[in-house]
Protein backbone atom coordinates (compact mmCIF):
# COMPACT_ATOMS: atom_id res chain seq x y z
CA UNK A 1 0.00 0.00 0.00
CA UNK A 2 1.37 3.55 -1.00
CA UNK A 3 1.84 5.32 2.20
CA UNK A 4 1.48 9.55 2.27
CA UNK A 5 4.55 11.06 2.68
CA UNK A 6 3.00 13.68 4.76
CA UNK A 7 -1.16 13.38 5.66
CA UNK A 8 -4.47 12.82 3.94
CA UNK A 9 -5.10 16.92 4.79
CA UNK A 10 -2.25 17.91 1.88
CA UNK A 11 -3.33 15.21 -0.79
CA UNK A 12 -6.83 16.45 -0.18
CA UNK A 13 -5.76 20.14 -0.90
CA UNK A 14 -3.22 19.92 -3.85
CA UNK A 15 -6.52 17.43 -5.68
CA UNK A 16 -8.65 20.75 -5.50
CA UNK A 17 -5.95 22.90 -6.49
CA UNK A 18 -5.24 20.31 -9.28
CA UNK A 19 -8.95 20.89 -10.52
CA UNK A 20 -8.69 24.60 -10.01
CA UNK A 21 -5.73 24.01 -12.91
CA UNK A 22 -2.76 24.37 -10.68
CA UNK A 23 0.27 23.17 -12.71
CA UNK A 24 2.04 23.68 -9.31
CA UNK A 25 -0.29 21.32 -7.07
CA UNK A 26 0.12 18.27 -9.95
CA UNK A 27 3.60 18.85 -10.00
CA UNK A 28 4.08 19.07 -5.94
CA UNK A 29 1.55 15.81 -5.65
CA UNK A 30 3.39 14.13 -8.80
CA UNK A 31 7.11 14.83 -7.42
CA UNK A 32 5.77 13.31 -3.54
CA UNK A 33 4.23 9.95 -5.52
CA UNK A 34 6.12 9.58 -8.90
CA UNK A 35 8.65 7.21 -6.46
CA UNK A 36 6.26 4.84 -5.15
CA UNK A 37 3.72 4.55 -8.23
CA UNK A 38 7.06 3.31 -10.73
CA UNK A 39 8.35 1.33 -7.68
CA UNK A 40 4.92 -0.51 -7.55
CA UNK A 41 4.71 -0.61 -11.48
CA UNK A 42 8.86 -2.32 -11.39
CA UNK A 43 8.24 -4.36 -8.48
CA UNK A 44 5.12 -6.27 -10.54
CA UNK A 45 6.53 -6.18 -13.77
CA UNK A 46 10.27 -6.53 -13.90
CA UNK A 47 10.95 -3.74 -16.91
CA UNK A 48 12.13 0.11 -16.07
CA UNK A 49 10.64 0.77 -19.07
CA UNK A 50 7.06 -0.18 -18.85
CA UNK A 51 7.10 0.61 -15.15
CA UNK A 52 7.85 4.56 -16.37
CA UNK A 53 5.21 4.52 -18.79
CA UNK A 54 2.86 2.97 -16.77
CA UNK A 55 3.44 5.76 -13.75
CA UNK A 56 3.32 8.78 -16.56
CA UNK A 57 0.01 7.52 -17.86
CA UNK A 58 -1.46 7.27 -14.40
CA UNK A 59 -0.22 10.85 -13.73
CA UNK A 60 -1.25 11.70 -17.04
CA UNK A 61 -4.90 10.80 -17.04
CA UNK A 62 -5.11 12.11 -13.55
CA UNK A 63 -4.31 15.59 -15.07
CA UNK A 64 -6.30 14.79 -18.20
CA UNK A 65 -9.33 13.73 -15.90
CA UNK A 66 -8.65 16.76 -13.11
CA UNK A 67 -11.57 18.32 -13.58
CA UNK A 68 -14.19 15.14 -12.72
CA UNK A 69 -12.01 13.17 -10.77
CA UNK A 70 -12.86 12.62 -7.33
CA UNK A 71 -10.50 10.44 -5.10
CA UNK A 72 -11.42 10.57 -1.46
CA UNK A 73 -7.89 8.64 -0.50
CA UNK A 74 -5.22 9.26 -2.82
CA UNK A 75 -2.68 7.10 -1.82
CA UNK A 76 -4.96 4.07 -2.37
CA UNK A 77 -6.42 5.15 -5.61
CA UNK A 78 -2.53 4.82 -6.72
CA UNK A 79 -2.59 1.78 -5.23
CA UNK A 80 -5.42 0.51 -7.47
CA UNK A 81 -4.22 2.22 -10.52
CA UNK A 82 -0.74 0.49 -10.59
CA UNK A 83 -2.80 -2.76 -9.99
CA UNK A 84 -4.81 -1.98 -12.85
CA UNK A 85 -2.75 -0.51 -15.51
CA UNK A 86 -0.47 -3.48 -14.75
CA UNK A 87 -3.07 -6.08 -15.64
CA UNK A 88 -3.87 -4.10 -18.93
CA UNK A 89 -0.41 -4.40 -20.04
CA UNK A 90 -0.04 -8.00 -19.13
CA UNK A 91 -3.23 -8.98 -20.82
CA UNK A 92 -2.18 -6.64 -23.94
CA UNK A 93 1.20 -7.63 -24.14
CA UNK A 94 0.10 -11.23 -22.73
CA UNK A 95 3.07 -11.44 -20.20
CA UNK A 96 2.79 -12.94 -16.81
CA UNK A 97 4.43 -13.23 -13.86
CA UNK A 98 6.55 -16.18 -13.52
CA UNK A 99 4.71 -18.83 -11.13
CA UNK A 100 7.14 -19.19 -8.53
CA UNK A 101 7.44 -15.06 -8.22
CA UNK A 102 3.23 -15.19 -7.80
CA UNK A 103 3.38 -17.78 -5.20
CA UNK A 104 6.05 -15.83 -3.44
CA UNK A 105 4.21 -12.77 -3.54
CA UNK A 106 0.73 -15.14 -2.74
CA UNK A 107 2.98 -15.81 0.70
CA UNK A 108 3.98 -12.42 1.46
CA UNK A 109 0.99 -10.49 1.21
CA UNK A 110 -1.79 -12.56 2.59
CA UNK A 111 -1.48 -14.49 6.21
CA UNK A 112 -0.35 -18.09 6.28
CA UNK A 113 -3.21 -20.09 6.01
CA UNK A 114 -4.87 -17.99 3.08
CA UNK A 115 -2.08 -18.35 1.48
CA UNK A 116 -1.00 -21.95 2.06
CA UNK A 117 -4.55 -22.47 1.12
CA UNK A 118 -4.58 -20.84 -2.29
CA UNK A 119 -1.05 -21.81 -3.06
CA UNK A 120 -2.15 -25.04 -2.76
CA UNK A 121 -5.59 -25.09 -4.76
CA UNK A 122 -3.63 -23.39 -7.63
CA UNK A 123 -1.04 -25.51 -7.93
CA UNK A 124 -3.05 -28.64 -8.06
CA UNK A 125 -5.07 -26.70 -10.83
CA UNK A 126 -2.02 -26.08 -12.50
CA UNK A 127 -0.08 -29.31 -12.25
CA UNK A 128 -3.40 -31.07 -13.54
CA UNK A 129 -3.59 -28.88 -16.88
CA UNK A 130 0.34 -29.60 -17.41
CA UNK A 131 -0.30 -33.19 -17.34
CA UNK A 132 -2.58 -32.74 -19.97
CA UNK A 133 0.68 -32.21 -22.07
CA UNK A 134 2.48 -34.99 -23.79
CA UNK A 135 5.76 -35.92 -21.74
CA UNK A 136 7.96 -34.23 -23.90
CA UNK A 137 5.92 -31.39 -23.99
CA UNK A 138 6.15 -30.74 -19.90
CA UNK A 139 9.48 -31.56 -19.79
CA UNK A 140 9.91 -27.97 -22.33
CA UNK A 141 7.13 -26.27 -20.57
CA UNK A 142 8.58 -26.76 -16.87
CA UNK A 143 11.63 -25.80 -18.28
CA UNK A 144 10.71 -23.03 -20.12
CA UNK A 145 8.18 -21.69 -17.29
CA UNK A 146 9.56 -23.10 -14.13
CA UNK A 147 13.59 -22.95 -14.57
CA UNK A 148 13.04 -19.76 -16.87
CA UNK A 149 15.39 -21.11 -19.39
CA UNK A 150 15.37 -19.38 -22.71
CA UNK A 151 14.35 -21.57 -25.79
CA UNK A 152 18.31 -22.13 -26.78
CA UNK A 153 19.04 -23.18 -23.19
CA UNK A 154 16.55 -26.09 -23.46
CA UNK A 155 17.48 -27.13 -26.83
CA UNK A 156 21.14 -27.25 -25.66
CA UNK A 157 20.08 -29.45 -23.07
CA UNK A 158 17.89 -31.77 -24.83
CA UNK A 159 20.10 -32.13 -27.44
CA UNK A 160 17.62 -30.96 -29.73
CA UNK A 161 16.63 -28.00 -32.27
CA UNK A 162 15.61 -24.60 -31.03
CA UNK A 163 12.93 -24.46 -33.27
CA UNK A 164 11.61 -27.86 -32.11
CA UNK A 165 11.80 -26.35 -28.55
CA UNK A 166 9.88 -23.30 -30.07
CA UNK A 167 7.04 -25.27 -31.56
CA UNK A 168 6.31 -27.58 -28.80
CA UNK A 169 5.84 -24.51 -26.42
CA UNK A 170 3.60 -23.23 -29.24
CA UNK A 171 1.63 -25.95 -29.24
CA UNK A 172 1.34 -26.47 -25.25
CA UNK A 173 0.84 -22.82 -24.87
CA UNK A 174 -1.62 -22.92 -27.15
CA UNK A 175 -3.69 -26.12 -25.80
CA UNK A 176 -3.51 -24.48 -22.26
CA UNK A 177 -4.30 -20.85 -23.04
CA UNK A 178 -7.39 -19.96 -22.17
CA UNK A 179 -7.09 -22.50 -18.78
CA UNK A 180 -4.23 -20.80 -17.93
CA UNK A 181 -5.20 -17.80 -18.06
CA UNK A 182 -8.49 -17.89 -16.32
CA UNK A 183 -6.52 -19.44 -13.35
CA UNK A 184 -3.56 -17.33 -13.57
CA UNK A 185 -5.95 -14.48 -13.64
CA UNK A 186 -8.05 -15.89 -10.77
CA UNK A 187 -5.20 -15.95 -8.54
CA UNK A 188 -3.97 -12.93 -9.64
CA UNK A 189 -6.97 -11.30 -8.15
CA UNK A 190 -5.82 -12.69 -4.51
CA UNK A 191 -3.02 -12.13 -4.77
CA UNK A 192 -3.24 -7.81 -5.42
CA UNK A 193 -6.57 -7.72 -3.26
Amino acid sequence: MFKSKDNKAEDDLLLQQIKANSMLAFDALYDKYWEQVYSAAYKRLKDADYAKDITQDIFLQIWQKREEINIDHFAPYLFTAVRNNVFKWMQKEQRFTPIPDLLAHLSATKDNADAEVLRKEFMLKYEALIETLTPAQQEIFRMRFHEDLSTKEIAEKLNITRKTVQNQLGKSVNQLRGSLDLLYFVMMLHVYN
